[in-house]
């Protein structure tokens, strides 16, 4: 497994963050993510007019990931305007969920934490 690199993980999801179109909330989100083939994949979110259709940073990643050759993501890192760490949203920890393992490893406020403690009791392809 690729070590994890959380500075560069943190320096790749600010300069998402700083590509984010929130003309809107004002609230620009940027991720990175460390996939285990070593590629570090990045998204940021992007609002609409019709705020129900806007895409959140996750989006963005997990799109990126298939794009360029899907791959695990074994380490995420997310932030807001400030680069603090930022916790996805129920909708995005699942869509994170079915690319990852429950071991990825998700920057939180308190340090790294295993995805599974992000999204317990999660679903996913194994469950259908």
């Amino acid at each position: 497994m690729t070590t994890i690199n959380w500075e560069t993980l943190h320096t790749e999801a600010i300069a998402a963050m700083k590509r984010a179109y929130a003309p809107y909330s004002k609230f620009p989100v940027g991720v990175a993510a460390l996939a285990d083939d070593g590629r570090i994949v990045t998204g940021c979110n992007v609002e609409n007019a019709s705020y129900g259709l806007g895409l959140c940073a996750e989006c963005g990643l997990v799109s990126n990931l298939v794009l360029n050759g899907r791959s695990i993501i074994r380490a995420i890192y997310c932030v807001d305007a400030h680069g603090n760490a930022l916790s996805p949203c129920g909708r995005c920890r699942q869509l994170l969920w079915e690319h990852s393992t429950p071991d990825t490893q998700f920057m939180t406020p308190d340090g790294p934490a295993p995805l599974s403690t992000l999204l317990p009791w999660a679903f996913g392809p194994e469950n259908l």
